[in-house]
């Protein structure tokens, strides 16, 4: 079953659910539900699910070029079909309806706007996304638009190991987002540096499949961070009030192994200190002193107004919440040590992907304490009522 019958058959069964599900008296007494402005939403990237990769002036990124490298890739999956939204992108917006959800958060595939990275832009790459927006404002579905989820054009000659990138990327940004600004209110300059650069520059794991040693990976994190705040700056100058700014990241998000207030404590040093290279940096403005220190010689290497730019003020921050990493206190230098999951403790079919649900509780929290983004966070208790509802939803599931 592919994912878009899969998506089919799961809106019928939630539909027949709904029809047959009397609430419990203990569920009207405790009110389980969710706050009236929570959206609902779908996301994907363009490379999983748009296809179509040689058509219409398109140019390759570094995920053509790696996963039709033979054994990098399972199976020797390509994204060359996908789901083939680029067609069929009217029929998913139609199961998006009937999911009932409110928001939609897609990316722009930058080498289907300038094949080659910069340049003269590809009009009907432009048209492509403009009609996407405009089928999902049709349905009553708010566009989010990701102005990069992974797929960096090919022709940029040594990727985000180059500080090139990250200037070619707020000149498409910016003209990409004062194309859409009169139909998308919110935009994300980029999804996932951990993921990106970590995976595909640190482990070789993902595009472009590179180990660099520790000095050429901090400065290609680097430069990932240049590329979000040039292009937060981009798109603040090339669109219309009223137009919102953010950032997704997936924070590597602890959580206390016990709810005291010293392990409470620990786990928020240690959200701030093991993302000082990515989120830390974008908020605080600076590298902290404990990561300058760790990494000694091979810390990044700024050049004059970077930390400014990459400190550019956003009007929200987005986390993608995968699993909690866990934090005790001790008594060493930073006051904390990470625990290992229990390897019994259940987990998804990803074998690194362990279940804790509360983590969403204290990621959203830490994420507020630490570094205050201007768009208000639930309130503590109404969080704590959302992680709840979502704990009953799993258990019940999982019997």
């Amino acid at each position: 079953m592919d994912r878009r019958n899969f998506i089919k058959t799961s809106s019928l069964l939630g539909s027949l659910g709904a029809l047959g599900a009397a609430p419990s008296a203990l569920a009207k007494q405790r009110l389980l539900t969710f706050p009236k402005d929570f959206r609902w939403g779908c996301a994907t990237a363009a490379y999983q699910i748009e296809g179509g990769v040689n058509e219409d002036g398109r140019g390759k990124s570094i995920w053509d070029v790696f996963s039709h490298t033979s054994g990098k890739v399972a199976n020797g999956d390509t994204g060359d079909i996908a789901c083939d939204s680029y067609h069929r992108y009217e029929e998913d917006i139609a199961l998006l309806k009937n999911l009932g959800v409110s928001c939609y958060r897609f990316s722009i595939a930058w080498p289907r706007i300038f094949p080659d990275g910069k340049g003269k832009p590809n009009q009907k790459g432009v048209d492509y996304y403009k009609r996407l927006i405009d089928g999902l404002l049709a349905a009553g579905i708010e566009p989010y638009a990701t102005m990069f989820h992974w797929d960096l054009p090919a022709a940029i000659e040594g990727g985000w190991e180059n500080r090139d990138a990250a200037l070619q990327f707020a000149d498409y940004a910016g003209y990409m987002a004062g194309q859409l600004s009169d139909r998308v209110k919110k935009f994300m300059t980029v999804n996932e540096m951990r993921t990106f650069i970590d995976i595909g520059y640190r482990a070789g794991i993902h595009a472009p499949g590179l180990k660099l040693p520790p000095d050429r990976l901090n400065q290609a994190r680097h430069h990932a961070l240049l590329a979000h705040g040039l292009g937060a700056q981009a798109i603040r100058a090339s669109t219309r009030k009223g137009t919102q700014i953010g950032i997704a990241e997936n924070v590597d998000s602890h959580a206390p192994v016990i709810e005291t207030p010293e392990h409470i404590e620990a786990a928020r040093r240690a959200t701030r200190i093991e993302n000082a290279m990515y989120l830390t940096a974008v908020m605080e403005g600076k590298y902290i002193d404990e990561y300058l220190e760790k990494e000694g010689a091979n810390a990044p290497k700024p050049q004059p107004g970077d930390m400014k730019a990459i400190a550019t003020p956003l009007d929200f921050v987005a986390i993608n919440v995968y699993q909690p990493q866990w934090a005790r206190a001790d008594d060493s230098k930073y006051g904390y040590a990470k625990v290992a999951h229990n390897p019994n403790a259940p987990h998804m079919a990803s074998p690194w992907l362990f279940v804790g649900p509360e983590v969403a509780y204290w990621a959203v929290r830490y994420a507020s304490e630490l570094w205050k983004p201007k768009k208000s966070i639930l309130p503590k208790m109404a969080l704590r009522r959302m992680i709840r509802l979502l704990m009953v939803k799993y258990m019940t599931l999982n019997g």
